[in-house]
């Protein structure tokens, strides 16, 4: 129970990663106040976690909820702890995308967890912990996708600025960096099969799966707590090896080719 008598605020967590973040904190014995936008998932996820958690209705492009969030969470539990801005989209179309869709993701996944930051810093005490979720895909080029990636990216330069802006105060902020993980999203893309999702994963995780969000959540809670105390504006890779690889897969020359005809 290493994160007893502590709160946090998790964002986005009426569902899928966030949720199972969540989870693991009430598990490490913090209470958590479940921020989000869809009002029967996140009373429904804060009922399975009892007393320990608290859904309050959240719409994060809007700083005067963020603000009625933390006041809701300082009025119940008394003080805040943590942060764990979480709530992202995926309203990426590539190059195609829009200027309203650059916007609205850079707003959703970027902007509006600075400003989470901002506030929330203004109440934690000196132990204070700011985690951002980033993603493999703030790391590396995609043909595919533009806003996403970008926005992840930025939470990284995110989470430095944090941690620097934040020391004097003996706050710390770190990110966490999931590679493929089970999801709502690789359930709809694999048919609702993990088993497919880890085959399909095998072949760009060295670990040969995709990762478990209780996984995430472990090193989440990991940063959060004392045992993290002299780690701060680094990002923690939970991605099964993947950000290990280069373009080779981890094979030598000879092998590919050897491979190709």
């Amino acid at each position: 129970m290493k994160l007893a008598g502590k709160v946090a605020i998790v964002t986005g967590a009426t569902q899928g990663l966030g949720r199972d973040v969540a989870f693991g904190l009430v598990a490490n014995g913090a209470r958590v106040v479940i921020a989000g936008i869809d009002h029967a998932a996140g009373q429904a996820a804060a009922a399975s976690m009892g007393d320990a958690a608290l859904y309050v209705g959240t719409d994060i492009e809007d700083d005067a909820q963020i603000a009625q969030c933390i006041a809701a969470t300082l009025a119940h539990f008394g003080q805040l702890d943590l942060l764990v801005n979480n709530a992202c989209v995926y309203d990426d179309s590539g190059l195609a995308s829009t200027r309203a869709q650059w916007l609205h993701t850079l707003n959703v996944n970027l902007v509006s967890a600075a400003i989470f930051a901002q506030q929330a810093a203004a109440v934690m005490p000196r132990g204070g912990v700011i985690v951002n979720l980033g993603s493999v895909g703030g790391k590396f080029g995609s043909a595919a996708r533009a806003t996403y990636p970008a926005s992840k990216a930025g939470m990284l330069q995110l989470t430095r600025n944090l941690a620097v802006a934040l020391a004097p105060q003996g706050i710390r902020c770190v990110s966490v960096s999931p590679a493929w993980t089970w999801s709502p999203a690789l359930a709809g893309m694999s048919g609702g099969s993990i088993e497919r999702a880890d085959a399909v994963g095998a072949r760009v995780h060295p670990l040969g799966r995709v990762g478990r969000g209780e996984e995430v959540a472990a090193a989440v809670a990991f940063a959060c707590s004392a045992e993290a105390s002299w780690i701060t504006g680094v990002d923690l890779p939970v991605d099964g090896g993947f950000s290990c690889l280069g373009p080779d897969q981890g094979r030598s020359p000879r092998a590919w080719f050897e491979a190709t005809p």
